[in-house]
């Protein structure tokens, strides 16, 4: 069975816009031999993206494609313990990174993110 990995928001929006040159090698490696899988809070962060303008695509097409293309799968862990988790992260005051890092730590699971505060505070990023 693959490695389950976590994709931040920006990693799930690349693989839908199909810009794959934008991930390092390693970042690609792990895409091609992990199961993919979100947190619902990269859903609702895509959401807020739309509403300012950042991305075109509706997040309930953007998730459809990517389970479609890439077997991605939407975390389904229990939101209270997700919290409990997201309430020990006191490195960022973003809510989008807490409940996506928290979705990650909670599955014991590495993430593929760019964002170097992620990287720098959570030893299983992947980059």
């Amino acid at each position: 069975m693959a490695a389950l990995i976590h994709c931040d928001t920006h990693t799930a929006i690349w693989l839908f816009a199909g810009e794959i040159d934008r991930f390092s090698e390693k970042a690609v490696q792990a895409i091609d031999a992990g199961t993919l899988m979100v947190s619902p809070m990269v859903r609702l962060e895509m959401q807020f993206l739309l509403e300012i303008g950042r991305i075109n695509e509706k997040p309930e097409k953007i998730m459809k494609t990517l389970a479609a293309d890439f077997g991605i799968r939407v975390c389904d862990d229990p939101f209270e313990a997700i919290i409990q988790t997201a309430e020990t992260i006191h490195w960022t005051r973003d809510p989008f990174d807490r409940i996506i890092v928290a979705h990650a730590i909670r599955t014991h699971a590495p993430l593929i993110t760019k964002d170097a505060v992620i990287r720098k505070h959570y030893k299983l990023c992947v980059w």
